[in-house]
Order: C-alpha cells, then sequence, then structure tokens
C-alpha cells in the first residue's frame, strides 16, 4: 500500500521514456549521420524547403548551388535531407 504511488510514478516515467523521449532520440542520431555523411554532388532539401546540389562542404557550413549561377552558404544544420534521384 505505501509502495503504490512511487510504483505509480516509475510506471509513468517509463511510459514517457518510451513514448517520447527515446524516439526523439533515434531521429536526433538519424540527422547526424545524414549530417556527417554529407558530400559533394549530393541533391539536399534544406529545412527552408530550398533545393540544391552540395558544391562545397566544410565542418559547419555547405555552399548549395541552386542553379548554374546561384550558390548559397549554409550551417549544416540547415540540411533537412539528401534527396535520392529516382
Amino acid at each position: 500500500m505505501e509502495f503504490t504511488p512511487i510504483i505509480m510514478l516509475v510506471v509513468m516515467f517509463a511510459i514517457f521514456y518510451f513514448l517520447l523521449i527515446r524516439p526523439q532520440q533515434k531521429r536526433q542520431k538519424k540527422i547526424q549521420e545524414m549530417h556527417a555523411a554529407l558530400q559533394k554532388g549530393d541533391k539536399i532539401v534544406t529545412i527552408g524547403g530550398l533545393h540544391g546540389t552540395i558544391d562545397a562542404i566544410d565542418e559547419n557550413q555547405v555552399v548549395i548551388m541552386v542553379d548554374s549561377n546561384n550558390k548559397l552558404t549554409f550551417d549544416r544544420q540547415a540540411i533537412r535531407e539528401v534527396v535520392n534521384p529516382d
């Protein structure tokens, strides 16, 4: 009888962890792996929806070629996904 509130708190924390915290950690790890694997020539989409091709890359920034005459510089964290051409 005395341990019921403590057990309920532990169960609630476990549910919270497995439904919210763990999936977020998995998503963050996947994003970090994607950022680490970026390379010149990858077709990408930024968090703002800009589509382009990586022209140059360093540790913190990428230069994205939007078309033949326009290059834009973004932080690596601004890359949302790598687009696989089908």
